[in-house]
């Protein structure tokens, strides 16, 4: 890892009601450090419940005020009428980075055909990116694979600490 891939400062937040009021643990948040460590510093972790003002307002203060480089949500991304985070990350955006969802998607689509059942969003608020995960380990396990190999790249892109992002075709890099 080089220079300008290391010290983002990451935002992780759990969406959870029955995790913010303390009847379930949370082990999806726990697999996003798990995941993401070497890409930076664990900043904040926050467990909030199934509110989309909650969820926004977590989010605003983690980019705005805490000057996060990315936030990581995990939770309510599916079907249920409580399931308000992709509402509540598009509610506070500035730009969708739809690519990145539609990639974990199609990925967790090889594993399982509920994957076309997530409603994740991915998008930019300032110099921040925020991405919407699934809600259970394995899901947040399945779809950083997908996201991690970029996530350097973007966030280097994103924060100023590289300027080019033209691509050097001469080497065999993804």
């Amino acid at each position: 890892m080089n220079d300008v891939q290391k010290g983002y400062r990451i935002g992780i937040v759990t969406v959870s009601d029955k995790g913010a009021a303390g009847l379930r643990e949370d082990l999806s948040g726990p697999a996003i450090i798990e995941c993401v460590s070497g890409l930076g510093t664990i900043e904040a972790v926050e467990i909030v419940p199934d509110e989309s003002d909650r969820i926004a307002a977590v989010l605003c203060d983690l980019a705005d005020r805490q000057k996060m480089d990315l936030i990581l949500t995990t939770g309510g991304t599916g079907f249920s009428p409580r399931d308000v985070t992709p509402e509540a990350t598009l509610s506070v955006i500035d730009r969708q980075v739809p690519g990145i969802p539609e990639a974990m998607r199609a990925a967790s689509l090889a594993m399982t055909n509920r994957a076309m059942l997530s409603r994740a969003a991915a998008g930019i608020r300032g110099s921040t990116l925020i991405i919407n995960l699934p809600g259970s380990p394995k899901a947040v396990r399945e779809c950083l694979a997908v996201a991690l190999p970029v996530l350097p790249h973007a966030l280097a892109i994103l924060t100023g600490r590289d300027g080019e992002c033209a691509r050097d075709n001469s080497k065999n890099s993804n």
